[in-house]
């Protein structure tokens, strides 16, 4: 269930990072992609470990 949902949040937020910078220019849309993603890797975690680990 971890990476699931990992997954989902990683997958969120290199979404959200794109969809910010691609106003701006392709390669602020990677970086900001990238930040995102690792965003959603602590934001998984926190998830995972407050709401699921029982």
């Amino acid at each position: 269930m971890k990476k699931l949902i990992l997954f989902i949040f990683i997958t969120l937020g290199g979404y959200l990072g794109w969809w910010l910078g691609e106003y701006i220019g392709i390669m602020t849309a990677y970086f900001l992609s990238m930040v995102g993603s690792l965003a959603g890797v602590f934001v998984g975690c926190a998830v995972n470990r407050r709401y699921l680990d029982l």
